[in-house]
């Protein structure tokens, strides 16, 4: 069995509907490497829209004209693109994917987001250059579990400074030594956002 159709083969269809497709992929395609790979090569087909892959979650979501395209001409774009990704990256990750297999990410509220992009984003292509054209690409992004999970750690991030912020300014500042324990606690919640968000 060739490469592409054991790839083919764990691709999981998440949502569908005319003019929108999200796929679950396997963990080797979702990598920084060749995520830039697929969407471009996605966009190639003439009909659609956008095409965005969410490393995070192993996700990509498909815009594209359903008066132009139907679900398996978009799959089998898909298809080809896999068949002219580089082997070697690929095959380096299969261990990794071999060990992920046996457990799946949640749908979360990612059908929710999708929902929400159905209603502010119409089937259709935007026209080059327009204001909608423009903005597309930035809705897409926000409108990611990944986006809305950073949104509220630094909103939750600037609560926790505001309800300190007297004993910071007041106490910690004023007698660092005699407060290291917080000093020490506050620069290691700072290290795990830090680490999260490059993890991400």
């Amino acid at each position: 069995m060739s490469q592409t159709a054991q790839l083919a083969e764990r691709i999981v269809v998440c949502h569908r509907e005319p003019g929108y497709l999200r796929l679950e992929l396997p963990a080797e395609l979702c990598t920084t490497d060749l995520a830039a790979d697929v969407e471009d090569g996605m966009k190639t087909l003439t009909g659609i829209a956008s095409a965005a892959l969410d490393i995070g979650w192993q996700r990509i979501s498909i815009r594209y004209d359903a008066a132009r395209l139907t679900t398996a001409q978009v799959a089998r774009q898909l298809f080809d693109v896999l068949d002219a990704l580089p082997s070697e990256p690929v095959t380096a990750k299969a261990g990794t994917a071999a060990m992920a297999s046996g457990w799946e990410l949640s749908d979360g509220i990612q059908p929710l987001l999708d929902k929400i992009k159905t209603l502010i984003i119409p089937a259709a292509p935007a026209p080059e250059g327009s204001l909608q054209a423009r903005f597309q690409p930035m809705v897409e992004s926000a409108l990611t579990e990944k986006a809305i999970t950073n949104f509220f750690n630094d909103i939750v991030a600037f609560y926790l400074i505001k309800v300190h912020w007297e004993l910071i300014t007041k106490r910690w500042l004023q007698n660092p030594v005699a407060n290291s324990n917080a000093w020490l606690t506050t620069f290691y919640l700072v290290f795990l956002l830090v680490r999260y968000r490059k993890t991400k």
